[in-house]
């Protein structure tokens, strides 16, 4: 036999070692390919889902986050989870996403859990509630105090698997026609204002608003509102509410941490495989890193500019009226825990967790900055 003869039958031998070598490594035990359709074709079943914001279209930071977020998805599964982003009002109403995708209309929404408060009394606890915990703490207590087994347990209730998804940090407490100097000042004010801190306004004396962002700036410029809060420093100078007043407040004690939320129709996320779950986890987890790193360095690059471009003053609030805020604040979160027993769970879950942390504030962040200052 030849050797050029020789040197073909090796080689078909090789090739054949090689193809069932690639096989084997794609069976299980038994020998069955874990995944026939991929094995066979390289291709396996994609999912094109639909994600409703309650932000406008574009907006910094949060628009553009649940952008990042979608497009990351995509990305990360490499095409096999496509999300088609649809922002406030394109395909349903800013507050309407919550029963849209719980209606499987869509399949999931970017919001803040706070605008849910209607849903359940404990939802903002999840996102901010006024007196709460900074944006470390708070991540802290949903990924190792319990936070999460008890926001999915809630969610369920409602057919929705959550996870955080974007935070903007310590909110600014808003913009007002007038200056605040006391208590007194709050007597008769009309704010926009979300969540629980929608009652502590209430209670000094003020009336709440509830607006989605893209209806506050005809609001204020209306008289239709005489106050209003929204996020901080580099979303408040997009919306351009230097324009209407120069008297900005902060911080607010309605939202020291604010946590976005990447909601999925509980039905339609459990249809995923056990990859495509974990790269949606992730890209939230991503997302809300991200996020909170954006507004920090861009809040503090938009508040030199509207002091300095645009004659903003960026005020804190009287000490007497953050006090009074604050004590308010501590009366309205502690009364959810009246609403039911996993409301009880809840807040008992985020007020031990909160005042664990706040012992050791003085010997970590808050107290490097205190001394250091």
């Amino acid at each position: 036999m030849s050797q050029k003869k020789i040197s073909r039958r090796k080689l078909l031998k090789t090739a054949g070692l090689v193809t069932a070598t690639g096989l084997l490594s794609s069976c299980g035990d038994s020998g069955t390919p874990k995944n026939p359709a991929k094995a066979t074709s390289g291709i396996s079943k994609t999912f094109d889902w639909k994600l409703v914001t309650t932000w406008p279209k574009n907006f910094p930071g949060l628009g553009t986050g649940a952008q990042r977020l979608a497009d990351r998805i995509k990305k990360m599964s490499e095409g096999r989870l496509n999300i088609k982003l649809f922002a406030a009002g394109e395909l349903v109403p800013a507050f309407e996403s919550f029963d849209a995708v719980r209606e499987n209309k869509a399949q999931m929404f970017h919001a803040s859990p706070y605008y849910w408060i209607n849903k359940n009394k404990s939802t903002p606890f999840f996102g901010a509630v006024p007196g709460g915990m900074i944006a470390q703490e708070h991540n802290a207590w949903i990924n190792y105090g319990g936070g999460q087994e008890l926001w999915d347990k809630l969610y369920s209730k409602f057919g929705l698997k959550s996870f955080m998804a974007g935070n903007s940090g310590t909110q600014m407490g808003g913009w007002f026609l007038k200056k605040i100097n006391s208590n007194d000042d709050f007597k008769g004010l009309k704010m926009r204002i979300p969540g629980l801190a929608a009652e502590v306004l209430n209670r000094m004396g003020g009336t709440a608003v509830a607006l989605p962002g893209g209806e506050i700036m005809p609001a204020l410029q209306s008289g239709a509102i005489d106050a209003t809060e929204w996020v901080g420093p580099w979303n408040d100078l997009a919306f351009g509410f230097y324009k209407i007043t120069k008297f900005y407040y902060g911080p607010g004690i309605h939202e020291p941490s604010s946590v976005l939320e990447c909601s999925i129709n509980l039905e339609s996320f459990n249809s995923l495989p056990d990859d495509l779950k974990t790269i949606v986890k992730v890209a939230c987890e991503a997302e809300n890193n991200r996020m909170l790193s954006e507004f920090t360095a861009a809040n503090s690059d938009a508040q030199q500019k509207l002091i300095k471009e645009h004659n903003v003053e960026v005020l804190n609030f009287p000490k007497s009226v953050f006090k009074t805020m604050i004590e308010i604040s501590n009366d309205v979160v502690a009364e959810t825990a009246s609403e039911g027993k996993l409301n009880k769970q809840i807040y008992e879950s985020w007020s031990n967790f909160k005042n664990l942390a706040r012992l050791r504030s003085p010997f970590a962040e808050q107290g490097f900055i205190n001394l250091s200052s």
